[in-house]
């Protein structure tokens, strides 16, 4: 039975919901990377362009110290250190709840940016060395199996033995070479280079579970470009749902490799990105959950068209809701009926408002509420359409003022089902949720037991006397229903 659907890859302390697509995006810190090569070799630009990545909406970032190019120039691990380290540091210094990759076949690298707190090893020797695969083995990090033509070989395999003890005994078993098709297609055989291609990931996948590796944490990647011509990454891609069918996560890294300007005609790599993205949604059709691209703007953007389309995933989420300006309970009133009106969201229910403490150098007491929503937008396409409510109701936000100022209304989206995410935009889930009493309260009007809901979900929760923002009073009930 071919499986499709793989709810979570486990990648260090994060637990990566695949039920839909993630972007991956390339963070090259090398002078000589094919399409970006220099762009990001000073740590500084390289932590912002990471960041900036985040923000743009992708869900992993993925490092790279050493070019793995057609002809590159191997790099030794000191010098691969160099590069890497001081980018992971600060990547993470700046956003550590980041879901960050060591893209790298050297083991002392691997060890070290485990040390760091790095979440995946992506290796584009398929954890050839062994060393390799020990380091997987210590870690508890996602492992990504990539398959390299030199690093295999090329396969010699023409025919299948059955072993059977009942045909045996009929017969002897004579060897036997099945001819190779003489009829010119225009591209080559499937069969075997798919044998080639699953039997090495499968090999490699087994030889890091004998190892310690549980098979949660393992994904493959079929290594477009890889000492493979345009026409064989061309039948991989297109035999995605076997790869898929194999039971591991799949990665599709095409992005602005020469397949892509084969098929689109663009001859410059950084002028590929609109083709990349169209064979990253056709891989993602397939069963495709991981895109690793360069361009992670564009393709988040296409992917949210997409799967809004193909795909019906409605996903539960909270809305926090503060006001301390004018009439309080009305503008919270108001927002939720603002925010029952965004496309493709629903408001199910609302907390009761309370009057709380004010809290994070605000100087007034607020009116607070919950609103639970079901959504099928993307975390950040749904915090911009919050942040539009905020705008509507005429929120003004004064950076030099503490907590930014008195506000008519804060829409703080505080979590959603199945969603981590890290950056300057967006956090989640919320970094400050389980502190705060003004919403852990009223979501004890929308669950049974919000304390246990969300420590299943991997939020530490405060005790009560140690959180901020303590309620003082109950406001009454939000009027927010449409006639």
């Amino acid at each position: 039975m071919l499986r499709e659907d793989y709810s979570i890859w486990c990648c260090g302390r994060h637990e990566l919901s695949l039920t839909r697509p993630r972007v991956m995006g390339i963070l090259n810190v090398t002078p000589d990377s094919f399409s970006d090569g220099g762009e990001n070799l000073d740590p500084q630009a390289a932590i912002a362009r990471a960041l900036q990545m985040l923000d743009e909406g992708a869900d992993i970032i993925d490092v790279g110290g050493e070019s793995t190019r057609p002809g590159h120039t191997p790099v030794d691990p000191e010098e691969e250190g160099n590069r890497v380290i001081p980018v992971i540091r600060g990547i993470l210094a700046e956003a550590p709840t980041a879901i960050v990759s060591i893209d790298t076949r050297h083991a002392a690298i691997a060890k070290i940016a485990v040390r760091l707190g790095v979440s995946i090893i992506n290796d584009v020797s398929g954890f050839s060395d062994p060393a390799m695969a020990r380091v997987a083995a210590e870690s508890n990090c996602g492992c990504i199996i990539m398959h390299w033509s030199k690093i295999r070989g090329v396969s010699t395999r023409r025919s299948v033995t059955l072993d059977s003890p009942r045909l045996r005994s009929r017969r002897p078993v004579q060897p036997r070479t099945v001819p190779t098709s003489t009829r010119r297609f225009t591209l080559p055989e499937e069969a075997p280079l798919m044998r080639e291609v699953m039997g090495f990931l499968g090999d490699q996948a087994r030889t890091l579970m004998r190892a310690g590796v549980s098979h949660d944490r393992i994904c493959i990647d079929p290594g477009p470009g890889f000492d493979k011509s345009a026409d064989e990454d061309i039948v991989i891609e297109r035999a995605t749902r076997k790869l898929v069918s194999m039971g591991y996560p799949v990665i599709t890294a095409l992005s602005r490799k020469r397949s892509v300007g084969a098929v689109s005609g663009i001859r410059e790599a950084r002028e590929r990105d609109a083709a990349s993205v169209g064979m990253c949604l056709s891989a993602i059709e397939d069963g495709s959950r991981i895109v690793r691209v360069h361009d992670v703007a564009a393709t988040v953007q296409a992917i949210n068209g997409y799967w809004s389309v193909a795909k019906a995933d409605a996903r539960q989420a909270f809305v926090s809701l503060g006001s301390n300006v004018g009439d309080r309970v009305g503008n919270l009133t108001h927002a939720v009926k603002l925010i029952n009106k965004i496309p493709l969201t629903r408001v199910v229910l609302v907390s009761r408002a309370y009057e709380t403490e004010p809290a994070y150098n605000i100087a007034t007491p607020v009116a607070n509420a919950v609103a639970e929503i079901r959504t099928e937008l993307h975390p950040l396409v749904l915090l911009d359409a919050l942040l539009g409510v905020e705008d509507e109701l005429k929120r003004v936000r004064d950076p030099k003022l503490a907590g930014h100022g008195p506000r008519t209304i804060d829409c703080d989206l505080v979590f959603v089902e199945g969603e981590q995410h890290a950056g300057k935009r967006l956090t989640l889930p919320h970094p400050h949720l389980g502190e705060r009493d003004y919403v852990l309260v009223p979501m004890e009007d929308l669950l049974h037991d919000p304390v246990r809901f969300l420590m299943h979900a991997g939020v530490p929760v405060y005790a009560p006397e140690e959180r901020v923002g303590h309620v003082v009073s109950e406001l009454g009930e939000l009027d927010w229903r449409e006639e």
